[in-house]
């Protein structure tokens, strides 16, 4: 490539939503990544639609695209007038494939780039979150535990002074 790609991090993180459970991106979004029309991305998707399965790309409900309007506070009259196609990471890579611009396949690079990334801070933050539990749980015993022996101690103390005085044994002055 001619030209070196630059797109932040951050914008394409920023385009990454969680739909049906899956992070996506949206038609729309990959369309002005890739420079092109949402319309010519999605004409050349659906040329090779046997390479999008439903878990590579989908379309969005009627009450997603609702959902979504009222979200993003698009008018009723204005813009797109069908629901949008998704993409997730696996529909993205295969994207490069149908997509052949130079363009296209440096930001396909950058975007399962940024996928990676997430998942390996979700994954490291799945692992502190379970390590705090972990701690969580044995503070919670020890408090327990804490509180036992202090309970004992107030036995101990409430005993010594019901205690009667003890006879002494021995040799009597």
């Amino acid at each position: 490539m001619t030209k070196k790609l630059i797109i932040p991090n951050e914008t394409i993180s920023n385009k990454i939503y969680v739909v049906r459970g899956q992070k996506i991106i949206f038609d729309n979004d990959l369309a002005e990544l890739y420079q092109v029309e949402t319309k010519r991305l999605n004409e050349q998707v659906k040329r090779n639609i046997n390479r999008f399965p439903k878990d590579f790309m989908f379309q969005l409900s009627p009450d997603e695209w609702k959902n979504l309007k009222s979200q993003f506070a698009t008018s009723s009259w204005g813009g797109r007038r069908i629901a949008p196609y998704v993409f997730t990471e696996q529909g993205v890579a295969m994207l490069s494939s149908v997509l052949n611009s130079e363009r296209a396949i440096a930001v396909n690079i950058k975007i399962i780039r940024v996928f990676t990334k997430m998942r390996e801070i979700l994954t490291d933050n799945l692992s502190v979150k379970l390590e705090i539990e972990e701690i969580k749980k044995k503070l919670s015993n020890h408090n327990k535990n804490i509180e036992l022996v202090f309970n004992y101690l107030d036995e101990l103390i409430e005993k010594k002074g019901k205690q009667k005085p003890r006879t002494k044994i021995g040799y009597k002055k």
